[in-house]
């Protein structure tokens, strides 16, 4: 069972900054691609940042400059930091992973965290 938990959502300010993290646990063998997406009431979910595991980011063209994607490989987690939110950034956040649970496995599934919203206020 492979599990990812997000945490740090919540209620900012235009203008202010938040953090996000998330962690995968359970049965992994490996993970290569970890990304945040976002999905606001009546859209559909996505893209915002991605990440591989050498450490190479991909943003969208909304949140360049803005946000920031990192991930610790030692502990199975990626890092979302946003700055200079503005309310159109309001979403709930999603992190996917690409893991790999055995090497037995041979492919590497998609999993993804149950979300979390983030709220900016104008």
């Amino acid at each position: 069972q492979v599990q990812l938990v997000e945490s740090g959502g919540g209620l900012v300010q235009a203008g202010g900054s938040l953090g996000l993290s998330c962690t995968a646990s359970g049965t992994i063998f490996s993970i290569n691609d970890m990304g945040w997406y976002r999905q606001a009431p009546g859209k559909q979910r996505e893209l915002v940042a991605v990440i591989n595991s050498g450490g190479s980011p991909n943003y969208a063209d909304s949140v360049k400059g803005r946000f920031t994607i990192s991930r610790d490989n030692a502990k199975n987690t990626v890092y979302l930091q946003m700055n200079s939110l503005k309310p159109e950034d309001t979403a709930v956040y999603y992190c996917k992973a690409q893991i790999r649970p055995t090497f037995i496995t041979g492919y590497s599934p998609d999993y993804w965290g149950q979300g979390t919203q983030v709220t900016v206020s104008s």
